[in-house]
């Protein structure tokens, strides 16, 4: 069957999610990590993999054709996660950063993170940044390049939709993803360029090495970029998100809307080329407004209420999405999120009732955990 499906030109998807850990009790970040490691089961162990900071844990899904498979996989390695931090004294909890004060955790102890440390110094605050990365195959890296390319336009309204951090040390920041404005500080994290080439990629991460400003192609932070280690774009979306629906919405608009620029590259259709500072511009209102404001509509470049992108978006992808089979679960998964709202709305919702942000912290653990 799935030599089937990509004999059909069906694309293959994975979800890479990062998560913090806090302690079982109080809503600080703890440096768990190990202890964690040590509870792993051994059927998720080898998709599990630490991150920068010692309250930090990532996994990674197997490559996936079926959206069901995609969310079967991604609720074990959520349950089995969330089942071994609290065998460690810990809950995992899907944040994009840590809501409540603490300690400045530790770098987890591997040669390649001592490096950055040192190189860059105290670049990511306190207990780590939590991110969501959606993997997309394409057939070679020249047409993933210019799939780069047409991505641009799009990423603001992705990166709104997965906004789940605005509450950071204590308090409320005023924006709906605080860890994009903190994430933002390292050297490389922006929208990729208007790219030529793979030779145009290529010599510019070479550049980029060179200067100083990343260790190595793992450190390449754009909003997305080509994967050094699969046949993939890698979209850097945003904040990890504090449901497996959302994850599972957002995975499938990030394929369908791959799926529907490759028959642009193939018809001839060249992108867009969007300036820089207006992209700019629309990833800081998707990082202060969520969903819940305005964004930027990069046809007519004018402020739109950002749900109203997200729609033409989602027609945009529709026919992507009917030919992957994903249609009438995204379609499930956008009505959901419309009445919801967002990560970061949810959190302000939760607080303005109960006033507390260990419930808010509460509410994302049990959320993290639910994979219903």
């Amino acid at each position: 069957m799935a030599g089937e499906a990509r004999a059909q030109g069906l694309l293959t998807l994975g979800v890479e999610e990062e998560y913090l850990l806090v302690d079982a009790v109080e809503p600080r970040a703890v440096e768990a990590v190990d202890e964690v490691f040590g509870h792993l089961g051994s059927d998720i162990r080898d998709s599990v993999q630490h991150e920068y900071m010692r309250s930090q844990i990532e996994t990674a899904s197997p490559p996936q054709l079926d959206l069901g498979g995609l969310h079967d996989a991604m609720r074990r390695l959520r349950s089995g996660l969330a089942t071994a931090a609290e065998a460690a004294g810990a809950r995992l909890v899907a944040v994009g950063a840590a809501p409540a004060s603490g300690p400045h955790t530790r770098t987890v102890d591997l040669d390649r993170y001592h490096r950055m440390r040192e190189r860059f110094g105290d670049l990511s605050p306190g207990a780590g940044l939590n991110g969501m990365h959606v993997h997309v195959s394409v057939p070679d890296p020249e047409t993933g390049v210019q799939v780069l390319n047409h991505l641009r336009p799009w990423l603001p309204i992705l990166q709104a939709a997965a906004a789940n951090s605005p509450l950071f040390a204590g308090h409320d920041t005023g924006y709906a993803s605080w860890r994009s404005m903190l994430w933002e500080r390292w050297p490389t994290v922006g929208p990729a360029p208007y790219l030529e080439s793979h030779e145009h990629y290529e010599t510019l991460v070479a550049d980029l090495q060179a200067s100083g400003a990343m260790l190595d192609e793992g450190m390449l932070y754009w909003y997305a970029r080509l994967s050094a280690n699969y046949p993939t774009v890698e979209i850097r979306m945003g904040d990890v998100c504090p449901s497996l629906d959302d994850t599972i919405l957002l995975a499938a608009l990030a394929r369908a809307l791959v799926g529907t620029i490759l028959r642009d590259v193939n018809a001839g259709k060249p992108a867009p080329n969007v300036p820089h500072p207006l992209l700019m511009a629309a990833h800081w209102r998707a990082a202060h407004d969520g969903l819940e404001g305005l964004n930027i509509d990069m046809a007519t470049r004018e402020p739109r209420p950002a749900w109203k992108l997200m729609r033409q978006l989602f027609d945009c992808v529709r026919p992507e999405l009917e030919r992957h089979g994903d249609l009438e679960t995204a379609t499930v998964l956008m009505g959901r999120l419309r009445a919801q709202g967002t990560g970061a709305a949810r959190q302000r919702a939760l607080l303005s009732q109960r006033g507390s942000i260990a419930d808010v912290v509460d509410w994302l653990a049990r959320t993290t955990a639910d994979t219903r």
